[in-house]
């Protein structure tokens, strides 16, 4: 599958779990810090799940909002989405990740609103990328 690429961005990692990352054009620093559940002292650095949280919630936002767009549903300015992202080992070997958003879209119809999530997750770049490798459970709220 080609991808007509519209924008992309650069970011270095260094340090692994307890390093820092930034993006290559400055506007994005963090540092890392490892949970004391995967083994680290735990801290105040952000880890990579919970970046992952942030984006993918953020990014699912925009997709629903492109399909609201294509199809005139209007998506609340307060629509908000909770992301929770598990990692731990896989009966296979290695580590893997789990993901549940959770979509809250005011006074949306619960059944218009499941319709959109549907489909948003059919365009959401972080979907499609995370399809049949990721179990992505969504529930609107």
């Amino acid at each position: 599958m080609s991808v007509d690429v519209l924008y992309e961005t650069r970011a270095r990692a260094t340090g692994g779990r307890d390093g820092v990352a930034e993006t290559l054009s400055g506007s994005f620093k963090v540092s890392l810090s490892t949970p004391k559940e995967l083994g680290g002292a735990g801290g105040n650095g952000n880890n990579p799940e919970e970046l992952f949280a942030a984006g993918y919630a953020a990014c699912f936002i925009g997709a629903m909002k492109f399909v609201g767009g294509q199809e005139n549903i209007a998506v609340p300015a307060d629509t908000s989405i909770t992301s929770t992202v598990g990692i731990g080992p896989r009966s296979a070997g290695g580590f893997g990740l789990t993901v549940a958003l959770e979509v809250s879209l005011p006074g949306v119809e619960k059944s218009a609103a499941e319709d959109l999530v549907a489909k948003a997750h059919q365009v959401c770049p972080y979907s499609n990328a995370t399809r049949g490798n990721i179990d992505v459970k969504l529930t609107v709220v």
